[in-house]
């Protein structure tokens, strides 16, 4: 059975995101309307630094996970992180008012619209909540299957589906039925494997069919049914879809080559890799320049504790297997690997230093690499590169993975928000699940987001060993 893990940012996560960004412009509006002394400037550029604020905290909160929907939050978490959004985001946008000649005004009343925009968080959005739910009405999802699967995806809409989700119940198939107990006392109920698959969608107002059955081979799944119900409109997906669209990994273990070759997104077009090329330098070059001052720190702490070499390279295979040179600050003992060796790095690892424990939890010796990232070896968001060693293990046990190499590796990516730290190849096949995802439905949209994300995971270490 699969264990659950946070939900990634969805349809839902970006729904809020709008939400909370047309609060907080809104609230800047407001708060420009109701100041004692004249505004001093057009409303257009009213609205100009209205949606300057509302950029600025949404990107903010989503570094605080205001938006992750892989939780039920509670109104206190969500004005937490809101008030965290605030207290973060207004100090950055009163320095950015500063450096535009009409940005006083807008200045002196941030607190306004810091304040407007938590009432709004605490008032209207359970109302719009709520009537959203009540106007959409209840998802109703019927599960194929009664093994393992079947139970974790009941156990994942419970958890992590949208408000008001129901599982109306278990449909046995035919490998399944002479062992159609599975299901367990106390949850959904099982549908005795004679009745008509139509029937129960119909009589249970069915929303979405799940086929959580592993073997679908050999006449065990009732495909005519299953045909009846998807043109009768009714949504019907398989396991690879579901955990796509609710964890944001692909299982390797349902996983279909078919679904690889036929399924839609591995989108690679020549706008997509012109785009992400210039959005790679540009970014790479900024934050190679605002994270000097910390490299050079840690490379003082580096000498001080074992003396040189500070830098060090390491042989890592990027796209289409192509081997190169990876640049990180040294977090080992110079003679961690003396023997020639290459082992996996554990958490906790004896090999590691003092100083190099640190580096490694904030994240800090990755920070070279973005001289990779400007050379074209790497991109800042996408699987992490591994060594040519590992890779021959991982290619012979782990379905798939030579996928992982069709796009650049990354800086940072999908599965390092996502997972923690790995060492085994079981940690790898899970890993390559998020890759399988990122490479799939790769874009700029969702490499900002991981951008985002990746900054809460450095504050609060996630993640790190």
């Amino acid at each position: 059975m699969i264990t659950a893990s946070r939900r990634p940012l969805s349809v839902a996560s970006f729904a809020e995101m709008a939400l909370f960004a047309a609060f907080c412009i809104a609230s800047m509006l407001l708060a420009v309307a109701i100041q004692l002394s004249p505004y001093g400037s057009s409303p257009s550029s009213a609205v100009l630094f209205a949606l300057e604020f509302a950029l600025v905290t949404t990107a903010v909160g989503t570094m605080f996970g205001l938006f992750r929907t892989g939780e039920r939050k509670t109104l206190a978490v969500v004005f937490g992180r809101t008030a965290l959004a605030m207290a973060v985001g207004v100090p950055i946008c009163y320095v950015l008012f500063g450096l535009v000649p009409q940005g006083s005004g807008p200045r002196a009343v941030l607190p306004y619209a810091a304040l407007f925009t938590l009432a709004a968080v605490i008032l209207v959005r359970p109302i719009l909540v709520a009537v959203f739910a009540s106007s959409v009405g209840a998802r109703r999802t019927l599960i194929i299957g009664t093994g393992a699967d079947a139970l974790a995806v009941e156990e994942m809409i419970e958890k992590y589906g949208p408000r008001g989700a129901v599982v109306v119940g278990f449909f046995p198939t035919g490998a399944e039925v002479e062992h159609s107990a599975e299901a367990g006392p106390g949850r959904a109920p099982l549908f005795p494997p004679g009745l008509k698959l139509q029937a129960i969608v119909e009589r249970f107002r069915v929303n979405e069919v799940i086929v959580a059955a592993r073997e679908q081979r050999g006449g065990v799944l009732p495909m005519n049914d299953l045909l009846e119900c998807r043109v009768s409109g009714v949504p019907v997906c398989d396991l690879s879809a579901f955990y796509e669209r609710v964890r944001g990994e692909v299982p390797v273990e349902s996983l279909k080559a078919s679904w690889l070759i036929y399924g839609e997104g591995f989108a690679q077009s020549p706008l997509r890799r012109v785009t992400k090329r210039l959005f790679d330098v540009a970014s790479a070059t900024t934050l190679l320049i605002l994270s000097l001052p910390v490299i050079v720190l840690a490379t003082m702490a580096i000498v001080i504790e074992s003396g040189f070499p500070v830098l060090f390279t390491q042989q890592r295979v990027g796209r289409g297997g192509r081997v190169f040179n990876v640049l990180k600050l040294r977090t080992m003992r110079v003679d961690a690997e003396s023997d020639g060796v290459a082992r996996w790095a554990t958490r906790n690892d004896a090999r590691v230093t003092r100083v190099g424990r640190i580096l490694r939890k904030l994240r800090i010796d990755e920070l070279p690499q973005l001289i990779n990232v400007l050379n074209g070896d790497m991109s800042l968001v996408g699987p992490r590169p591994e060594r040519p060693a590992f890779v021959d293990q991982l290619r012979e046990k782990v379905r798939f993975y030579d996928v992982r190499h069709s796009i650049k590796p990354g800086l940072t990516g999908w599965a390092q928000i996502r997972y923690p730290y790995g060492s085994s190849v079981d940690d790898a096949q899970r890993k390559l699940q998020f890759d399988l995802f990122y490479v799939k439905n790769n874009s700029l949209v969702l490499d900002v987001l991981i951008l985002a994300e990746t900054v809460r995971v450095v504050l609060f270490g996630e993640g790190a060993q």
